[in-house]
């Protein structure tokens, strides 16, 4: 599983695989650390799909922008290069493992 952190990087894989679930996180924030170990194990278990760790530390990071991201972690799902769908962490709790285990199984 490769790790981006910019734009042009991401835009890239974007172009060159079908279906993509970008998880978007910090690794300054307990909550991103905690949930990627999720998002890794799918990652594992769903091998036919490109899970992709997008690491935004800085906040001057144009990702931030382009996605609207207000909360670490975030996963969006891309389609053919487009966003299909999202799941944004809540404030202070960040994501379960039941949110994206059910937010996975809607977008397959």
């Amino acid at each position: 599983m490769r790790e981006i952190e910019k734009i042009n990087d991401l835009n890239s894989i974007l172009k060159t695989n079908r279906r993509v679930p970008a998880l978007f996180y910090a690794s300054w924030c307990p909550f991103c650390r905690s949930f990627l170990r999720i998002f890794e194990k799918y990652a594992e278990e769903n091998d036919a799909i490109s899970f992709l760790p997008v690491k935004i530390d800085d906040e001057t990071n144009p990702l931030w922008v382009e996605y609207r991201i207000e909360v670490v972690p975030t996963v969006i799902f891309f389609n053919g290069g487009r966003v299909t769908a999202r799941l944004d962490g809540t404030l202070g709790r960040g994501l379960s493992e039941e949110q994206f285990k059910d937010f996975f199984k809607s977008e397959r």
